[in-house]
């Protein structure tokens, strides 16, 4: 049903753009994120209503999108914006634009609109498989694992940070050990569920439209890039090393630094 399409990118607009201006008078940029962590979860409900999809299969998908919404909204609206204190890679674009900033960010946040549909797009074709079975039991053991996986990873992180001595160093501990962006791999990790619940339904191989285009956007584009060179900026030589002995994105055991 086209008109649902329509309007998301409407209805989507506008929400952008009341946002935008949110994030204007709070001088927090980072709110752009909850703008797409919280559109996929509404437009994947709204899409479930809208289709009458009152099937078990529906409903279940309609859960894991919503469970995974409101937490990642959640934790970016208590850690980021209600905090009042911008996020270190909006700092950077703010100096970058100079005096376009305030344009830039303004299509930035009418982008999350794009990637809102993006996303919600392979979440609707497994919301049509047609019955139950036993890859949507495989898809729920991966959503659940990447839901503790990436809440664990956060809290490592929130807690060595609460340190006021390990401010500016490393946070090498627990699964930040084993990838320098565990929080990163498990929210990639997420989108691989919606190609388990979407196989039967029609076009389901269409479904890892979702991990292939998060592992892009995190991995070279939206996530790792200014994280590292955030990181390089606040912790030098010793993030260096750092990236000599431990992968950036699959978890696997560090390695010796290369000489």
């Amino acid at each position: 049903m086209p008109d649902f399409w329509i309007s998301l990118f409407v209805l989507g607009f506008c929400a952008a753009s009341l946002a935008y201006l949110l994030a204007r008078r709070l001088r927090v940029m980072a709110l752009v994120d909850t703008v797409w962590t919280a559109g996929v979860g509404l437009a994947a409900i709204t899409y479930l209503w809208v289709h009458q999809l009152e099937t078990a299969q529906a409903y279940l998908v309609a859960g894991v999108i919503g469970l995974w919404s409101l937490r990642l909204t959640y934790h970016l609206l208590r850690n980021r914006v209600l905090p009042g204190q911008e996020d270190p890679r909006y700092v950077h674009l703010a100096r970058y634009w100079g005096v376009t900033a305030a344009r830039n960010f303004y299509f930035l946040f009418l982008a999350q609109v794009l990637f809102v549909a993006l996303f919600v797009f392979p979440v609707s074709i497994a919301m049509r498989a047609e019955q139950l079975g036993l890859w949507d039991g495989v898809g729920v053991a991966v959503a659940l694992l990447a839901l503790f996986g990436e809440s664990l990873a956060d809290r490592q992180l929130a807690q060595f940070r609460s340190d006021p001595v390990r401010r500016r160093q490393v946070c090498q501990t627990g699964l930040w050990r084993y990838c320098r962006h565990p929080n990163y791999f498990f929210e990639w990790m997420h989108w691989l569920s919606y190609v388990c619940f979407a196989i039967g339904a029609p076009a389901w191989a269409l479904s890892f439209v979702g991990p292939i285009a998060m592992y892009l956007f995190l991995r070279f584009l939206t996530g790792v890039p200014h994280s590292e060179r955030s990181s390089l900026s606040h912790r030098g030589a010793a993030y260096r090393t750092y990236q000599q002995t431990t992968n950036a994105f699959f978890p696997w055991k560090p390695h010796q630094p290369k000489n």
